[in-house]
């Protein structure tokens, strides 16, 4: 071990751990790529011989010589204060960060939520300065996944923008999720049910409405209008439209909101006009976050794996940039997790 310190100036290099293994360099180079084309009595010599000389790969030249840069962009299109106030943001980049932390790609979180973030970005992915890119929150409009598409950037999205979403994706089920909590509340004897809605240029949004009206349509009660109140999943808004649904129907006796942020909002005016939960009109959010468990009463929520979902579109977007020089012969992944009530004093 000795002799090949000296003969390498004293840092063992891939040749050297080569012919310790008894392998080619190529070889010795998968192995410590992680390629899985080699077999494990490859991948146990090669290993072996890397502790034993104390190689330590250069990273730098490894991501020149492969035209990598070893990071990857994890980019919402939302506000400072949306993605600090909102819960669901944290807990994906909890499940990203696990899903990168055996790897040694470095993780860039990126906010757009104004056009001067937004120009900045597609510079800064226009000169390839990351590997790939996890976008989260995307609403139906908007340009960027475009621009990764032409730029022949890999991405994974987390929630699609439509029904035909061509990038490769990793959603909850928002239709079933939504559908099981009307379901829920029919199941309570509950008659007017109201829903607010998140931001509908958000997919995921729309199909938490789909699951609702699909619901109260399949339990004949009457799909009233004035029971559907959009919002824009903030407690502000949640509190704006819950005024908007007691204007419109005092007799409101339940309310699913697509998220715990705005049900917490709306728990707020609910309390303020008198209204008991669920005495007098019961309660559900979507998310089943810190928010739900701590609100008073504590809050039935659908919960969605979040932390999963942001360790599934890691693992998604590293296959996809391993396999990015390969021709694609299959469709992209779709993969959505499933979602489930979880009831509390609030329904």
């Amino acid at each position: 071990m000795a002799a090949a310190r000296v003969r390498s100036g004293g840092r063992p290099t891939l040749e050297e751990v080569a012919a310790r293994a008894g392998v080619g360099r190529g070889t010795a180079s998968r192995v410590i790529n992680g390629s899985p084309r080699v077999s494990a009595q490859t991948r146990e010599a090669v290993e072996a011989a890397v502790a034993e000389l104390g190689y330590v790969p250069n990273r730098a030249a490894r991501a020149l010589a492969g035209n990598r840069t070893d990071a990857i962009a994890l980019v919402v299109p939302e506000s400072e204060t949306r993605f600090f106030a909102e819960p669901y943001f944290s807990d994906i980049v909890r499940g990203v960060g696990e899903a990168l932390a055996d790897t040694e790609m470095q993780l860039l979180l990126t906010l757009a939520g104004n056009d001067r973030e937004r120009r900045r970005l597609a510079q800064y992915l226009t000169a390839h300065r990351v590997d790939g890119v996890l976008l989260i929150a995307v609403h139906a409009d908007d340009p960027l996944p475009e621009l990764l598409e032409q730029l022949g950037m890999p991405s994974v999205i987390s929630g699609r923008r439509h029904a035909t979403e061509p990038l490769p994706s990793v959603d909850s089920d928002n239709f079933e999720g939504a559908r099981a909590a009307v379901d829920h509340f029919i199941s309570r004897g509950r008659t007017a049910i109201a829903t607010i809605t998140g931001r509908l240029d958000v997919y995921g949004a729309q199909r938490r409405l789909d699951g609702y009206r699909k619901a109260i349509a399949a339990a004949g009660l009457d799909p009233d209008e004035r029971l559907i109140a959009p919002a824009d999943f903030t407690e502000e808004g949640g509190a704006r439209a819950m005024r908007q649904l007691l204007d419109r129907r005092p007799d409101v006796d339940a309310v699913f909101a697509a998220s715990d942020v705005m049900a917490a909002g709306a728990r707020q005016v609910l309390r303020e006009s008198g209204r008991r939960i669920p005495d007098d009109v019961a309660l559900i959010g979507f998310d089943d976050s810190a928010v739900a468990r701590h609100m008073d009463p504590p809050l039935t929520s659908v919960r969605q794996p979040i932390e999963e979902m942001g360790r599934t579109m890691t693992r998604v977007l590293l296959q996809e940039i391993a396999n990015r020089t390969e021709e694609r012969t299959e469709e992209r992944p779709r993969i959505v997790l499933p979602t489930e009530l979880v009831v509390r004093e609030s329904s």
